[in-house]
C-alpha cells in the first residue's frame, strides 16, 4: 500500500490558531481566514486555562453584539418600507434576486440601516455577482465602519478582484491596532489572503510594504518564508525560515518553517531529530518527523515516532490510522487491524468527525479474509457509509459479492452483482470481472470464460478487463487468444508491466521462445524493479534457461519481499534440481502449510514425483 504522508504545514499550527468556522452560504463567502477573527485569537502558546479563556471569549462576544445594536440606527419603518421589504424577501425565495437585491441596497442608502446592506450582499452571492455582491459590501462597510464583519467581507472581496489596492489600508489599519502578541496571526492572514489575488505581483509587492514596518521579527521572517515558499522562490523562503530559527530556535513553528522549504529530507530529519532531542513534547515536530521517516521508508522509525504521539493523545484519529497504513506496509496484519479498529471507533464515538472510515474498512475486511473470516469481514464492509465515494463503495460491493461466494452462496453473490447499475463503462467492465472471478472460484472456469468473452468484445479498450480475460484464456488452453489479448494491453497501455510480466511468464511456463520471455520479463522488471512476482517470473525464465544460480538469486529475493506459495514453490524446484532436496521440502511443505490446494505445488511434486 503506497502512502501519502507530507510534512505538517506551518498553516497547520497559526490557523489552528485564527481561523473561524466557514460560512455558511446564507452570508458572504469572502474569506476563509476572516482578520477578526485573528485580532481576536489567543497566541499559540498561551497558558490561560481553557475554561476561562472560553468564559472571556464569550463575554467578549457579548460585549461585541452589544456595541454592534447600539451603533444600529433608530429606524421608524414606513408601512411602504415594510410592504417593500417584505415583497423583495418574497420575490427573492422564488428565485428573483436583481430586484430583491436593488430594494434591499435602496433600503439601505434611505434608513442608513447596515443591515439591509448586508441582506443585499448575501441576495448577491446567492445569485453569484461578485460585483454587485461589492457594492453591498461596501455599503455595508460605509454604514457600519466598526464593524469587523463587513471589514472581514470587504477585503475577501476586494482581493480576488481586478484591483487589490483598497485593502491596503485596511491591513496597516489592523496591524497597527493589533496586540504585539496577535500579530502574527494577522501578518500570516494577510499573507494568506494576498496570496489568493489575481495580481500576483501586484500581491506580492503589497505584501512587502504591510510587512515592512516589523521587518526583523520573528512574525515577519515567518510570513515572509511562507510567502517566497508559495510563489516558488525557495532561495529566499530558506533566507528568512533561517533568521527566523536564529530569533527563537526554540520556535516549534521556525523549526517547521525549515522543514517545509528545505527540499532534501536527508537534511530534514536530522535537524528535526535534534529538535526533538531537546524538545521531546513538541508534538507537531515529531508529527512531521514521522511523516518523513515515511518518505524515507524508515517504517520502524516512523511507526515509533507515531507511537509516542499516540502514547499521550490514545484517541487521536490522525495517528491510528497512519499506525494502521504503516502497519499495513510492514505486513504485520495484527497490528494493522488493532489500529484500524480503534480508529473506526473513534470516529464512531466522534460523528462530528468528517474523516472517511471507508479505507479502514476496507482493509479491516480484508485482513478478516485472509485468515477466512468471512462473516467478520462482511460486518466490516457493511459499516462502510451510503454516501461513500463511489469507485470505493463499488469496490466494497464486490468484496462482498466474493464473500458471500466463498461461504458458499455462489447464487447471493451474483445476484449482488446483477443488482449493481454503475453508469460508467470501467465499473460496468470491473462488474464483469468479478462475476468472472465467482465462476472461476467455484471451478465453473468455461462459464467464466464465455462471461469474459463477451466483455472483451464489449469493452474492447479496457486494459484492466483484457488481462483477466487473457489470464483465463491461458487456463483453459486458449494461449492463442491469451497472447492477442496482452499485446492489445500493451497497446493500449505500453506502461502496464503485468501485460509484459504475464506473457514472459506464460512463454516461460510452456518452455518456448525463452530468449522472447526473457526481453519481456526484463522491459517488465525495469518498470517495477521491486515487485516480487515479476522477480519469481524472472527466477523461472533463468531457470528454463538453465542459470540455476541466477533463478536462485532472483527467486530468493522475491520470497524475502513476498512469502507466497507459488514463489516457494519455484524456489523449491530450483534447490532441487541443485541437489538441496531438504531444502527444497522445507519451502514447499511452507507452501502447503499456506496454501494446501496450490495447482502449482500439486503440479511439481508430480512432476518431480515427490510427496511431502
Amino acid at each position: 500500500m503506497k502512502n501519502a504522508f507530507v510534512i505538517v504545514t506551518l498553516s497547520s499550527i497559526l490557523a489552528a490558531c485564527a481561523v473561524a468556522p466557514e460560512k455558511q452560504a446564507s452570508t458572504p463567502a469572502a474569506s476563509d481566514t476572516p482578520l477578526a477573527a485573528a485580532e481576536a485569537a489567543k497566541a499559540p502558546d498561551g497558558g490561560e486555562d481553557g475554561e476561562a479563556t472560553a468564559s472571556s471569549e464569550e463575554d467578549e462576544e457579548a460585549k461585541a453584539r452589544l456595541e454592534a445594536e447600539a451603533r444600529l440606527p433608530k429606524v421608524d419603518m414606513t408601512s411602504g418600507m415594510l410592504n417593500q421589504l417584505l415583497k423583495a424577501e418574497f420575490a427573492f425565495r422564488k428565485g428573483d434576486w436583481q430586484g430583491p437585491y436593488l430594494t434591499m441596497l435602496s433600503l439601505a442608502q434611505q434608513t442608513r440601516d447596515p443591515r439591509l446592506a448586508r441582506r443585499a450582499a448575501e441576495m448577491a452571492v446567492a445569485a453569484r455577482q461578485s460585483d454587485d455582491t461589492l457594492a453591498a459590501v461596501r455599503l455595508w462597510r460605509e454604514l457600519d465602519p466598526s464593524s469587523d464583519e463587513a471589514t472581514q467581507y470587504f477585503v475577501g472581496m476586494v482581493v480576488t478582484s481586478d484591483n487589490i489596492a483598497d485593502v491596503e489600508p485596511v491591513f496597516v489599519e489592523r496591524l497597527k491596532l493589533s496586540a504585539p502578541d496577535k500579530r502574527g496571526v494577522l501578518l500570516f492572514q494577510i499573507q494568506q489572503l494576498l496570496g489568493r489575488a489575481k495580481d500576483k505581483e501586484a500581491a506580492a509587492a503589497m505584501l512587502d510594504r504591510v510587512i515592512a514596518p516589523y521587518d526583523g521579527t520573528f512574525e515577519a521572517y515567518i510570513v515572509r518564508a511562507q510567502a517566497a515558499l508559495g510563489r516558488g522562490d525557495r532561495e529566499s523562503a530558506q533566507r528568512a525560515a533561517q533568521a527566523a530559527l536564529a530569533a527563537k530556535p526554540d520556535s516549534e513553528i521556525a523549526v517547521l518553517m525549515m522543514a517545509q522549504v528545505l527540499e532534501d529530507d536527508n537534511k530534514v530529519a536530522p535537524m528535526l531529530e535534534a529538535f526533538l532531542k531537546t524538545h521531546p513534547d513538541a508534538r507537531e515536530v515529531r508529527s512531521a518527523h514521522a511523516r518523513v521517516l515515511v518518505n524515507q521508508k524508515q517504517f520502524p522509525q516512523a511507526r515509533a515516532q507515531f507511537e509516542a504521539l499516540l502514547k499521550d493523545r490514545p484517541d487521536d484519529a490522525g495517528n491510528l490510522y497512519a499506525l494502521g497504513v504503516l502497519a499495513t506496509q510492514m505486513n504485520d496484519a495484527q497490528g494493522a487491524e488493532g489500529y484500524f479498529t480503534r480508529f473506526v471507533e473513534v470516529l464512531g464515538r466522534n460523528p462530528e468527525d468528517e474523516r472517511d472510515p471507508t479505507r479502514a474498512l476496507l482493509i479491516l475486511a480484508q485482513i478478516a479474509e485472509e485468515r477466512n473470516d468471512y462473516p467478520a469481514a462482511l460486518g466490516w464492509l457493511e459499516k462502510i457509509p451510503a454516501g461513500t465515494e463511489p469507485q470505493l463503495l463499488l469496490s466494497a460491493q464486490l468484496r462482498r459479492a466474493q464473500l458471500l461466494a466463498r461461504q458458499g452462496d455462489l447464487a447471493g453473490g451474483r445476484k449482488l452483482l446483477a443488482g449493481l447499475k454503475p453508469a460508467e463503462p470501467a465499473q460496468q467492465a470491473q462488474v464483469a470481472v468479478a462475476e468472472s472471478q465467482l465462476l472461476r472460484d467455484a471451478g465453473r472456469t468455461l462459464e467464466a470464460y464465455s462471461l469474459m468473452e463477451a466483455a472483451a468484445k464489449r469493452f474492447p479498450k479496457n486494459p484492466d478487463l483484457l488481462y483477466d480475460f487473457a489470464l483465463l484464456a491461458e487456463k483453459i488452453g486458449r494461449v492463442d487468444v491469451m497472447e492477442k489479448a496482452l499485446r492489445d494491453v500493451m497497446t493500449l497501455a505500453p506502461d502496464n508491466h503485468h501485460a509484459y510480466n504475464a506473457l514472459g511468464y506464460s512463454l516461460a511456463e510452456r518452455n518456448t521462445r525463452l530468449q522472447e520471455a526473457l526481453e519481456l520479463v526484463t522491459k517488465a522488471l525495469a518498470m517495477a524493479p521491486n515487485d516480487p512476482f515479476i522477480m519469481d517470473s524472472m527466477g523461472w525464465v533463468q531457470y528454463r534457461l538453465g542459470n540455476l544460480d541466477e533463478a536462485e538469486k532472483q527467486l530468493r529475493n522475491a520470497y524475502a519481499l513476498r512469502r507466497d506459495p507459488e514463489i516457494a514453490v519455484h524456489l523449491g524446484e530450483v534447490l532441487f534440481k541443485k541437489g538441496q532436496q531438504a531444502a527444497a521440502q522445507a519451502l514447499w511443505r511452507e507452501a502447503s502449510a499456506k496454501d494446501p490446494k496450490n495447482d502449482t505445488l500439486r503440479n511439481t511434486l508430480a512432476r518431480l514425483r515427490q510427496t511431502l
